[in-house]
């Protein structure tokens, strides 16, 4: 089963404010790979199939610049369906020069690690098959190692890169917060998820259906950290997928006697959690 379809809760796109969009599209054309699959002048919606999106871009019309050590977005992470596609891709993003910011092998997965040109952090993985993942009782064992870069290079063989593969999903996303405790209880006991690893009192790391983490939460950027404005780019929210309109009601009922205040739109409710990011819960 895959850890990114029901009943699982997941993330299934994210919502980026940007100041320049058409140069946000042309680095997320050019240099990760997407393929447009809407555009107007204020927005974009970009796919790895052409079929379905993954990531939206809306143009500020009032914008200021991005403020640092507030909550928000850390990373999103794109998640590639093989290692042969991620050597392809990193085997494009050294001949494009664009700066890569790290390269990790986690135990569970192989990872890349780049900023788009207005700040914000991208992760672009595969993951190792769940049963060479270890665990520890409810943890799963990760780490931050050196990645093996030349190995995942040869793997790709004669692969060419030709933008994101198909089969990319919106594989996790990674939140700055103000601060774990009553943040992580919004995420465990209002929304459902499971806490599967923690570093020590700065990170914790949750998901459901036994995945190495669907959402990791870090104070990384302090304790109290504020939440960015409206104006500043970034993060305008993530799209939570859920698997039923009654799992929804009861997350919605266990986030009002947790004072969480839920606004409804269409089809779709916006909550923010305790830290200030926005969430959309999406069936």
């Amino acid at each position: 089963m895959s850890f990114h379809e029901y009943p699982n809760l997941y993330v299934e796109h994210v919502t980026l404010k940007v100041k320049d969009l058409d140069k946000m599209i042309s680095f997320y054309k050019e240099i990760i790979g997407f393929k447009i699959l809407e555009q107007t002048d204020s927005k974009a919606a970009l796919s790895a199939d052409g079929k379905t999106a993954l990531l939206y871009l809306e143009k500020l019309e009032e914008a200021e610049d991005k403020r640092s050590r507030t909550t928000g977005l850390y990373h999103f992470a794109l998640l590639v369906p093989t290692r042969e596609d991620l050597g392809a891709q990193l085997q494009h993003l050294l001949e494009s020069g664009y700066p890569l910011q790290g390269a990790s092998d986690h135990n569970v997965s192989e990872a890349l690690y780049l900023g788009d040109p207005e700040g914000n952090g991208i992760e672009i993985y595969r993951d190792r098959a769940a049963d060479e993942w270890a665990w520890d009782g409810e943890f799963v064992k990760m780490d931050t190692l050196q990645m093996d870069a030349q190995g995942v290079l040869d793997s790709r063989d004669q692969l060419q890169w030709n933008g994101l593969p198909k089969g990319t999903k919106m594989g996790h996303i990674h939140l700055h917060v103000a601060e774990l405790g009553e943040t992580a209880d919004f995420y465990v006991k209002g929304l459902g998820f499971d806490i599967v690893q923690k570093y020590g009192t700065q990170a914790y790391f949750i998901s459901t259906g036994k995945y190495h983490h669907h959402i990791g939460l870090n104070t990384w950027n302090g304790v109290g950290a504020p939440a960015p404005k409206e104006t500043n780019p970034g993060m305008k929210y993530f799209d939570l997928k859920v698997p039923s309109h009654t799992a929804r009601e009861e997350m919605a009922a266990r986030l009002a006697v947790m004072n969480a205040e839920i606004k409804k739109d269409n089809d779709a409710y916006y909550v923010k959690d305790p830290s200030g990011n926005t969430i959309r819960l999406v069936l």
